[in-house]
């Protein structure tokens, strides 16, 4: 893949800069930095407005078809996107979950009647979703989900609970993987269904988290109901579904993502040189060795997108960078030295602090580091399976 800018790409890149420099200004202005990974809670209503006005002016679901009301954009203006998005630290976006896995999971597998419901609402930024995969026996062993759906009068009726749904508490609607088929196991009979929240057979409880607030949740479905219609692809065969969606996960966003990891590191740089921590020769020597792994997830992201998808690429592009923003994470601990330790009035963290305990979860969500090192061994490797129960 050529890497430089064409003369096409170079125009794009500039109108984006100038389209944000022009409107991150006024009441948006004070929400430059704000949300991400830990601080999904800040400045949330402000950060809807501002997903509205993208979508008023054009700017979301870029890569969408035209004919499902994306602008088709091509992967390297896709990038550029969200490349430049990230460098002009514009807030963290509120509809990630809609727009970039279910939009695009829908336009894959969905019914035209289904596209013609959700994709307007998803597109504006007027309805919200979360993601119900994971359960309390079942995070990142996807296959073994025990929430049950079934066929009663026209509507599936579904029992069970999700866990770590994030942002459920904002959201309107949940995508669920349930077993449709009883007596099925793993990966058979499972159905992917859209469930809207505000129903009487939906609760919703905060889990409270050490860096203080609850971006996740858990959820309780106790006889709640979905239109028969609102199963994506053929019910039982929501395994392909699920994992299709996964594979949008790791998409074009993934560039912006790592340009906040450059600005997170360069902050950390920065601080290392006011407090004399960059004198230590390993605290020096660890941020090098930062800096140049960033540098090698970015190359290999880029080769990722520039070919065929292989199952094997996302489980190594979400090794790479979850354990690279853990140990910044930890290299934040070492710069910051002992002032690390201590916590302000009722327990407020300082940015340092809250990357620090963020960023352990960082290996654990989306597909444990342990899930994916099994991924690329048996999968890519053929070596033999783990023992399981």
């Amino acid at each position: 893949m050529d890497l430089s800018d064409t003369e096409a790409d170079r125009a794009f890149r500039a109108e984006v800069r100038n389209w944000l420099e022009e409107n991150l200004v006024g009441e948006f202005a004070e929400l430059k930095g704000k949300g991400g990974s830990g601080r999904d809670l800040e400045a949330h209503d402000e950060r809807l407005a501002w997903d509205r006005h993208l979508a008023a002016h054009g700017w979301t679901c870029i890569g969408w078809p035209v004919e499902h009301g994306g602008r088709g954009l091509s992967l390297m203006q896709q990038v550029i996107f969200h490349e430049e998005y990230a460098r002009s630290n514009a807030p963290h976006r509120v509809n990630h979950l809609g727009e970039e896995l279910l939009g695009p999971t829908l336009i894959a597998f969905g019914t035209p009647e289904q596209q013609q419901r959700f994709l307007p609402g998803i597109r504006a930024v007027t309805e919200l979703w979360c993601q119900g995969y994971s359960e309390p026996n079942a995070g990142s062993d996807l296959a073994n989900v025990a929430t049950k759906a079934r066929l009663e009068d026209g509507e599936w009726v579904i029992d069970g609970q999700k866990v770590w749904t994030s942002l459920a508490q904002f959201a309107d609607w949940i995508f669920v993987i349930a077993r449709s088929e009883p007596g099925s196991a793993k990966h058979q009979g499972l159905s992917f269904l859209l469930v809207p929240l505000d129903q009487d057979g939906v609760e919703i409880r905060g889990i409270e988290q050490l860096t203080t607030g609850a971006e996740f949740n858990e959820v309780f479905f106790t006889g709640a109901r979905t239109a028969a219609d609102l199963v994506v692809g053929e019910p039982g065969k929501g395994w392909g579904v699920a994992m299709g969606l996964l594979g949008f996960e790791r998409g074009v966003s993934t560039l912006g993502q790592q340009v906040g990891f450059r600005r997170e590191l360069d902050a950390l740089l920065d601080l290392a040189r006011e407090n004399g921590a960059l004198d230590d020769p390993i605290v020096r020597d660890r941020l090098a060795r930062a800096d140049a792994e960033l540098e090698v997830i970015r190359l290999n992201a880029l080769r990722t997108l520039s070919e065929e998808q292989a199952p094997q690429q996302a489980s190594i592009a979400k090794l790479l960078w979850a354990n690279w923003h853990r140990t910044l994470g930890e290299i934040a601990m070492d710069v910051l030295g002992p002032d690390g330790l201590g916590t302000g009035p009722g327990y407020d963290l300082d940015e340092w602090q809250r990357l620090f305990l963020f960023t352990r979860s960082d290996t654990i969500y989306g597909g444990s580091d342990e899930i994916q090192r099994n991924i690329l061994a048996e999968r890519v490797l053929g070596l033999p399976r783990e023992a399981r129960n």
